[in-house]
């Protein structure tokens, strides 16, 4: 026998109530990535929306995955023990301040859960890394947004202020993604004189080895000094090991340990463990990827500021267009143009620096759209 439509109403009776979720997430946004370049008879596009590198994995690393990939039925090691110990030898740390993690917003979200909870504040430039209002959400901390400078820089004087009894964390994302500036030493300095010993400040520096500003903060080197420093870093940019997810934190031995204990039990993969150490063994061929990249960033913004467009100051691989009421207008006239940039609806466009191809076709989209 058939069921009638009203037998299997949602809309009445005991079945119909809903399974209870946590309120701290409603009204949360969802974590929104670059889109996908797909083809679709346009010209083939280039996806410059992720800050992704374009540049294959470093020299050993294919072959290094696919030989541990024949035993993908063990677990990895839940300590990543070999990649810690390369950290600790490649940074000159000791092996107990490393904590690894999922990228570097696993390692963030670790950190979250460490500190803050129902009831606590954490503080954050805004606007910066999309991720930060949604792991801090989830652990039903509050955020407290603090406005970037004219300059599309973090106002670090500003945030000072607004720590208050109920602050446990505070995030400083340097360079800032998505507007590029990095925060200097001296403001670092400052800033961390003001902050509490009792409030841990997570320098977030997922681009650090695009940067070139000699003036800019040194995250390993703070931390030695300040023990409520915790240094944030990935594989996923420079190294250009995205699909792998393997970021880490180097702090002093309670913070790094408290991370461990809020890590997802055998996280990180085997493959993606082995792809990160063998990564760090080829240092020449990263250096030399990150300078083209470099240059070509230098390329893209001073091309870009000769036709009138004001771009912030950028340390990391990718430039900001301040775009206003027109980004989204402008994204889909890149995408129209074969480029996916990743559009922040009424602000502006981050610009991922890219291959050259990519790169000349945004040079040229934003030559039309200004003249226009």
């Amino acid at each position: 026998m058939t069921p009638s439509n009203d037998s299997v109403s949602n809309e009445a009776g005991p079945d119909s109530r809903r399974v209870r979720l946590r309120s701290a997430l409603d009204g949360l946004p969802s974590y929104r990535p670059g889109r996908s370049a797909t083809g679709g008879g346009a010209p083939a596009p280039f996806k410059i929306s992720s800050n992704e590198n374009p540049y294959p994995p470093l020299p050993g690393v294919e072959d290094a995955v696919v030989a541990a990939a024949r035993s993908m039925n063990r677990y990895p090691d839940m300590f990543a023990t070999e990649l810690v110990a390369a950290l600790a030898d490649r940074f000159e740390v000791p092996a107990e301040h490393i904590a690894t993690g999922t990228g570097s917003v696993g390692v963030l979200q670790q950190i979250v859960q460490a500190c803050a909870s129902e009831g606590d504040e954490v503080v954050y430039a805004w606007r910066s890394f999309e991720a930060y209002p949604i792991v801090v959400g989830v652990s039903g901390a509050t955020s407290v947004r603090v406005p970037l400078d004219q300059d599309a820089r973090h106002n670090l004087d500003a945030m000072a202020d607004a720590i208050t009894e109920r602050t446990r964390l505070v995030l400083v994302c340097s360079p800032n993604n998505p507007t590029g500036p990095a925060v200097s030493r001296s403001e670092l300095d400052a800033f961390l004189e003001r902050v509490p010993r009792d409030v841990l400040v997570v320098l977030d520096e997922a681009y650090r080895e695009f940067v070139r500003d000699p003036e800019a903060a040194d995250g390993l080197e703070v931390y030695r000094r300040h023990r409520n420093l915790c240094v944030l870093r990935t594989f996923s940019k420079a190294y250009g090991l995205a699909g792998m997810r393997v970021g880490f934190a180097i702090a002093h031995d309670e913070i790094a340990d408290a991370l461990r204990k809020t890590a997802v039990p055998f996280g990180v993969s085997a493959l993606a463990q082995v792809a990160a150490v063998t990564s760090l063994a080829q240092e020449e061929h990263l250096l030399e990827r990150v300078e083209a990249l470099v240059r070509e960033r230098d390329r893209v913004a001073v091309a870009l500021r000769d036709q009138g467009w004001n771009i912030p100051r950028t340390e990391a691989n990718f430039v900001w267009l301040d775009l206003g009421d027109e980004t989204d207008e402008f994204a889909q006239k890149c995408a129209e143009s074969g480029i996916i940039v990743r559009p922040f609806s009424g602000e502006g466009c981050r610009v991922t620096v890219a291959e050259p191809e990519a790169n000349n076709i945004v040079i040229r989209v934003a030559a039309e759209w200004i003249r226009q």
